[in-house]
């Protein structure tokens, strides 16, 4: 993908890649198949490879996830996030407000409820290994 002039984001993320490099991703489908094929694209950057996003949610997440090779920083834009963490059985809740962020360490599972309306958050994930159960 050419970088011709500005990105939105939310469409299309960016890998942040070995050697200090960003490379632009094609438009984000809302479907595991993306993050597949994100995978295949920079399976060779290993865990030091980063996924530059961001989202809008309109309601809770109905999973949770855990990346088990790096951390995840997750930076609210907009709104509320309840970001709840999962550590050894016990789960701790943070409300992220604009301007605020958490980081997920490896192996924390995650999940959040949107607060008060629509919330919108930039995350920098390490996603190899990334595993998903249902909430």
């Amino acid at each position: 993908m050419a970088n011709d002039g500005p990105l939105l984001l939310s469409k299309y993320p960016a890998h942040l890649g070995l050697g200090a490099t960003t490379v632009p991703q094609p438009e984000f489908t809302r479907d595991m198949s993306w993050y597949m094929e994100y995978g295949t694209r920079h399976a060779g950057d290993g865990v030091e490879g980063r996924l530059l996003s961001m989202h809008t949610f309109d309601a809770s997440w109905d999973s949770w996830e855990v990346h088990p090779r790096g951390s995840e920083v997750v930076l609210v834009t907009a709104g509320t996030l309840r970001l709840h963490q999962e550590r050894d059985g016990t789960v701790t809740t943070l409300d992220l407000g604009p301007g605020e962020y958490a980081i997920n360490e490896p192996g924390v599972w995650h999940t959040a409820d949107v607060v008060d309306g629509p919330a919108t958050a930039v995350f920098i994930t390490s996603g190899i290994g990334t595993e998903v159960r249902p909430r």
